[in-house]
């Protein structure tokens, strides 16, 4: 996969779940930036127009994923949003789902499934 010309934010909150991150996504050429939790997340949705997608974790200092995601829509209705989480229980799914998110995956992360759905969102 190719995807140099495109521009994902990671928003998570944990150094080792974001070096994994960045590495998985190393040789797709994606330029990477971060966000450490949902408000810092929402200014840079805000104020980056150039941000093809967005990796979402759930659980959050502050203002968690979900609630990021509802603010994210209320001014960006099309930039996709896979939410990942630790928690895999079906309602957690809905929740991320009825709070504006496109997709969902559960840590840990299965390598080729992620990669499968970013594909699918570019």
């Amino acid at each position: 996969m190719n995807w140099k010309d495109k521009r994902i934010l990671i928003v998570e909150d944990d150094q080792l779940s974001s070096r994994f991150l960045a590495t998985v996504l190393r040789d797709s050429q994606a330029d990477l930036v971060y966000a450490r939790n949902g408000n810092e997340a929402v200014d840079m949705v805000r104020n980056n127009g150039d941000l093809d997608l967005i990796l979402m974790d759930v659980q959050l200092p502050g203002m968690n994923g979900n609630e990021a995601a509802t603010r994210i829509r209320q001014f960006n209705e099309q930039i996709p949003i896979i939410a990942q989480t630790a928690h895999a229980m079906s309602e957690d799914k809905d929740k991320s789902i009825n709070a504006g998110c496109d997709d969902y995956i559960t840590k840990p992360i299965n390598i080729s499934l992620l990669l499968r759905k970013i594909s699918q969102y570019l």
